[in-house]
């Protein structure tokens, strides 16, 4: 679906799918490449896919300005260092199944436990859309909230905290569900190859005086 939104999307505004963007020319007719968060790692920055243990991966981090807790899990600390490599991804990339450790409202993959169906998309080094099934089992919910709340009580300023209100909800019943998020100003830099999001923000806060 996403795929073929951006390439209607481009044909309809631009009249074609080969997009010039900065000193990139970003190709939307093909398919877009799927990669999980380690395929990324050992494409792109092979040191980090081969590391473990937590400890070293955050002080590895530490020096690139990466705000890495020793703590924190290795799926947490991959995360963190996937960041440090977005932007390598110029033409459209997929990244899927994410840990669920990382993903504390998605659903977990029917394949694989240990993932979720979520995905977020990168173009041109930034992400584009995140999009995932909803988790609806109250159970698994919970479980993952309190591993959260514990991520936070160890520093983790990504965790969240335990929702109880929410639990309540989910005891009710949620039907099968799933959402996809586009970053519209993203886009429209992709569209007018434009390098601020200033200069398409439709009521910017600062914007360069021309």
């Amino acid at each position: 679906f996403s795929e073929e939104m951006l390439r209607s999307l481009a044909k309809t505004v631009l009249g074609t799918t080969t997009l010039r963007y900065g000193e990139h020319t970003i190709e939307l007719e093909k398919p877009f490449e799927r990669l999980t968060i380690d395929q990324t790692l050992r494409k792109y920055a092979p040191e980090y896919a081969k590391m473990a243990d937590p400890k070293v991966l955050a002080s590895t981090l530490g020096p690139k300005g990466v705000k890495a807790n020793p703590q924190s899990s290795i799926a947490v600390l991959k995360l963190q260092a996937f960041e440090t490599i977005e932007d390598k991804l110029i033409q459209p990339t997929f990244i899927v199944d994410y840990p669920a450790e990382v993903s504390p409202l998605a659903k977990r993959s029917d394949k694989n436990p240990d993932v979720t169906d979520r995905f977020e998309l990168y173009i041109a080094g930034r992400e584009i859309a995140n999009g995932f099934s909803e988790l609806n089992d109250p159970e698994d919910q919970a479980a993952r909230f309190e591993e959260q709340a514990k991520a936070k009580a160890k520093g983790d300023e990504e965790s969240m905290y335990y929702d109880a209100d929410y639990i309540r909800a989910l005891e009710y019943g949620l039907p099968p569900a799933a959402g996809e998020g586009v970053g519209i100003d993203r886009l429209v830099m992709l569209f007018t190859n434009s390098p601020s999001i200033r200069d398409v923000l439709l009521f910017p806060h600062l914007r360069q005086e021309t």
